[in-house]
C-alpha cells in the first residue's frame, strides 16, 4: 500500500479564532490507539471544547471528542480521554513558560493528516474581549462589503 501524500484536514475550531487573539503556533504529534485513527480518517472529531496543558514536562490535549470507532470492539477509547502531544522539548519548555509568565492559553486549531500521520496544530492565544470581537466582525464586514464593491465595478455595475 502507497504511503499518503499531502495534507487532509479533518477537523478546524473556527471559533478559536474569534475566541481569541492566536500568538504562536505549533504542529504537533498525536499519541493515538488504532480505533481513534480509524475513526480519524472516517473524518470524525470536533476540537470546539479542546485545550493544551502541560503537565510534569508532557503536552496534553484534553477534552477534544473523537467519536468511538463504529466497529471496533472492546478494545474502543473512550471518546474525549487525554491525549499525548508530541513536541521537541525546547518548545514544550517556551510554551510552559510563556503560559506562567504571560497568562495565556493553548487551543487546538485544527486537526489533520500528514503524510498518513495524525498531527494537530496548536497555538498560544490570548482570549478577547467582547469589544474586540465586535471590532473583528465590523472589520470582515467591510472588508466583505469592500471585495464586493471592488467585483460589482469590474462587472460594469453602477453603485
Amino acid at each position: 500500500m502507497p504511503k499518503q501524500q499531502g495534507q487532509k484536514m479533518i477537523a478546524q475550531n473556527k471559533k478559536a479564532r474569534h475566541d481569541y487573539h492566536i500568538e504562536d503556533t505549533w504542529e504537533a504529534g498525536l499519541v493515538l490507539m488504532g480505533t481513534e485513527v480509524k475513526s480519524l480518517r472516517e473524518g470524525r472529531a470536533s476540537l470546539v471544547d479542546g485545550f493544551v496543558d502541560v503537565e510534569r514536562g508532557e503536552a496534553w490535549l484534553h477534552s477534544v471528542h473523537i467519536p468511538e470507532y463504529a466497529q471496533g470492539t472492546w478494545t474502543n477509547h473512550s471518546a474525549r480521554r487525554r491525549r499525548k502531544l508530541l513536541l521537541n522539548r525546547a518548545e514544550i519548555d517556551k510554551i510552559e513558560r510563556q503560559v506562567s509568565e504571560r497568562g495565556l492559553t493553548i487551543v487546538p486549531l485544527a486537526l489533520y493528516f500528514k503524510d498518513g500521520r495524525a498531527k494537530v496544530e496548536i497555538a498560544l492565544a490570548r482570549g478577547k474581549k467582547q469589544y474586540d470581537k465586535r471590532q473583528t466582525l465590523r472589520e470582515k464586514q467591510a472588508n466583505r462589503e469592500k471585495v464586493d464593491a471592488v467585483q460589482r465595478r469590474l462587472k460594469g455595475y453602477r453603485d
